[in-house]
């Protein structure tokens, strides 16, 4: 296994995933309001995270590393796998630690599993909208501790409650005080309710997340909308492993259209300080799509086009960032057509798709034939300046 010295090239991880305790929120919660809280319990033959008699979401949490930190497919998961055969760094954010000292791991980004990977699953279970911002803004002081724990090894971001503006302008504002590196906000707010991110009522949002210095993560799969891709794409007859495969290559795509829709929205042009990360959609699309977007826009949209001061790959280059992981044939093309400023390194632990046992040296390998500088830059330098670590 490589193990790189933190001297020559530090590495940061910015996509992960971690199980919740099961006593999250619970254990916070006076007793007057316990019988309200989530909880992990057994529906119909899957454990679920519940609240109220409603399934928020399954306790599973994806994971494919086992304890003797072997990889198993997803589809072993999803039948009957003991969960308690997990490897302990897919919830225990001490183990957490202690993995990312085993692969050479400096920092690492760290998104959720039990309100949906955008906190989307939410809003479907709890109705109410006050005791779903209150379940949220617990679930988000759970990880500013576990943050705090991990002495910043550990970065997870602040969930927003998207199905409101206001709420989110507000929950930025505290995520700044509680020492959060970035938001983690789901692509489709409409699905919850609110419009959608082209709609001028999302500014003050954007304003904020500019001016606190919190870049906007979109993770794939975080609505409804999202997660067509992976649902309803892949042709009914084939097996379950290759739809697998299917769906999560189509998710990819799915956040082609975020980033394709933010940059048409205006909102790059009106807080040039705002950040916004493309997570888990790997990065080799985004040549392509920029060049599509600017000829798309110049030939069916001129009037819009002028009302911006630059292109849309412009922006891009200026303001959004892509994950990649497992990326190798064509990256030396890819950063040759959008540069290395863009690009930050990902493993996904622990689920399917992440690099296992050995991320960084398989990094190594896939980022060969790229010159050292953008090695460096890729692996941890841009993640370091945008997160501030």
């Amino acid at each position: 296994m490589t193990v790189l010295d933190p001297a020559p090239m530090r590495v940061i991880d910015a996509d992960s995933h971690m199980s919740e305790r099961h006593d999250l929120w619970t254990r916070q919660a006076p007793a007057s309001l316990r019988d309200r809280m989530p909880y992990v319990a057994e529906v119909d033959g899957a454990m679920s995270w519940v609240v109220e008699d409603r399934v928020i979401s399954g306790a599973v949490g994806g994971c494919v590393i086992d304890r003797d930190d072997n990889k198993i497919t997803l589809v072993d998961v999803f039948d009957g796998w003991d969960h308690s055969r997990n490897h302990p760094a897919a919830a225990d954010p001490v183990a957490r630690v202690e993995h990312l000292d085993r692969v050479g791991i400096s920092n690492q980004i760290v998104f959720p599993n039990a309100l949906g990977i955008g906190g989307d699953k939410l809003t479907d279970a709890v109705p109410d909208p006050a005791h779903r911002l209150l379940l949220l803004q617990m679930f988000n002081d759970h990880n500013a501790e576990i943050q705090a724990g991990s002495a910043d090894r550990l970065l997870p971001l602040s969930v927003m409650p998207a199905w409101s503006v206001e709420s989110c302008v507000a929950e930025a504002e505290r995520a700044a005080t509680l020492g959060f590196r970035g938001v983690n906000m789901t692509s489709d707010p409409q699905d919850q309710g609110a419009p959608d991110f082209a709609d001028r009522a999302w500014d003050p949002f954007w304003e904020a997340c500019a001016s606190l210095q919190l870049p906007v993560h979109f993770h794939i799969a975080t609505s409804a909308t999202a997660m067509s891709y992976f649902g309803t794409y892949p042709w009914a007859s084939h097996d379950e492993n290759t739809k697998l495969a299917i769906g999560g290559t189509l998710l990819f795509v799915g956040n082609a259209k975020v980033v394709v829709n933010i940059l048409c929205a205006g909102m790059l042009e009106r807080y040039p300080d705002l950040k916004i990360v493309s997570v888990e959609s790997g990065a080799g699309w985004v040549p392509f799509i920029l060049e599509a977007l600017d000829y798309e826009m110049a030939e069916n949209a001129p009037e819009r086009l002028e009302q911006f001061s630059m292109l849309p790959s412009e922006y891009f280059r200026r303001q959004i960032y892509a994950t990649t992981w497992f990326e190798r044939k064509n990256i030396d093309s890819l950063v040759a057509a959008i540069g290395a400023d863009n690009l930050l390194f990902e493993t996904d632990f622990p689920h399917p798709t992440c690099l296992h046992p050995d991320p960084v040296g398989t990094a190594d390998v896939n980022l060969r034939g790229i010159p050292e500088a953008d090695r460096r830059k890729i692996m941890g330098e841009n993640a370091a300046k945008l997160y501030r670590v």
